[in-house]
């Protein structure tokens, strides 16, 4: 119980008859265990396996009644851990938040300590949740390829540009001085992601229209992809020698069809980015770099502010393919 409160709002997936509804319900506190802290969510936001998790995807959640949101930021009102005190400004993302654990898209969220990261003081919970799994994730792409690949070595090629990863990615590379091609399958967002940062947009009907050789023209000095199949083939022969493809998602397609001649002919190195369970040293880094030298003026522009009430029209429209840059998701 929490200020005299058995219960808090949350937006819950329920199976009924073989079908899934979605609604606000009131659902009780319960128990603290060993390392675990109890959140009050101020912001979540939506992303693609929340949108899966509400449809009732059992390759995302397999249990329902279920809370989806895998992100969450808030302060900690209790805690059974040493690592964090109450009214400490915390972020949980990713993980199992949303999957199989009751997640973001609630006023309360309870979570393991080894899961939330202390928010970085000079970045707010709004952007915070502006960034979210989706900035996180680009953030870890960001940071391996960087590693390998400066600005002066050349262009880097994005897929998926106007989605939450995409879109966040190219704003980071823009910021950090690289020239950015921005491949994506919606012409009309053309001046959308010119704002963004990109300086050309290659259309993904396009991309995926390259000849079909082992090798191709080496364009790009490195490449962050987020949809996999034929638009990652056709990056990994279109890097120059020693370029770097940092890769993250697979909603085209789980194949890759390729010779071995870009790894071995070209040096190419091809990084994968699970932001699921990555390391908890790099999570902290890119928060810390989302709140100072990656700080980006352009997150308000890129994102729409819903209540829980609006949850479900949002996941209707993501799935729908309509939807562009970051929805977030305030509750207090």
């Amino acid at each position: 119980m929490i200020n005299n409160k058995s219960t808090f709002k949350a937006f819950r997936v329920e199976e009924v008859n073989g079908k899934f509804i979605t609604h606000i319900k009131d659902i009780p506190f319960t128990t603290l265990e060993d390392n675990e802290v109890l959140i009050k969510v101020h912001y979540s936001s939506l992303n693609y396996k929340d949108a899966l998790s509400a449809s009732g995807n059992k390759g995302v959640t397999r249990n329902f009644p279920h809370t989806p949101g895998i992100d969450a930021v808030g302060t900690i009102v209790s805690t059974n851990s040493d690592q964090f005190s109450v009214d400490d400004s915390v972020i949980v993302t990713s993980y199992d938040l949303g999957m199989n654990t009751d997640g973001g898209f609630a006023e309360y969220v309870k979570v393991p300590a080894n899961w939330v990261v202390k928010r970085p003081s000079n970045l707010s919970m709004k952007e915070a949740m502006m960034i979210g799994t989706a900035g996180l994730t680009a953030g870890m792409c960001v940071l391996r390829l960087i590693d390998n690949v400066k600005p002066e070595d050349g262009t880097i090629v994005v897929s998926g540009a106007t989605g939450g990863v995409g879109s966040v990615s190219v704003m980071i590379l823009n910021k950090l001085g690289y020239k950015v091609v921005a491949i994506t399958g919606k012409a009309s967002e053309e001046q959308y992601l010119l704002d963004l940062g990109a300086s050309e947009i290659i259309l993904r009907s396009d991309f995926e229209a390259l000849q079909d050789r082992p090798l191709l023209k080496p364009l790009y000095a490195g490449a962050i992809d987020t949809v996999g199949g034929v638009i990652l083939q056709n990056m990994i022969k279109s890097v120059a020698p020693l370029g770097v493809v940092t890769a993250c998602g697979n909603a085209a397609s789980i194949k890759l069809e390729l010779t071995v001649f870009p790894f071995i002919l070209r040096g190419v190195s091809l990084i994968g980015i699970d932001s699921q369970n990555y390391p908890m040293n790099y999570r902290i880094e890119v928060w810390n770099k989302f709140a100072n030298e990656w700080k980006l003026d352009g997150l308000e522009a890129n994102t729409t502010v819903i209540s829980l009430d609006a949850v479900s029209e949002q996941i209707n429209q993501m799935l729908k393919g309509q939807l562009k840059g970051r929805t977030v998701l305030k509750l207090v």
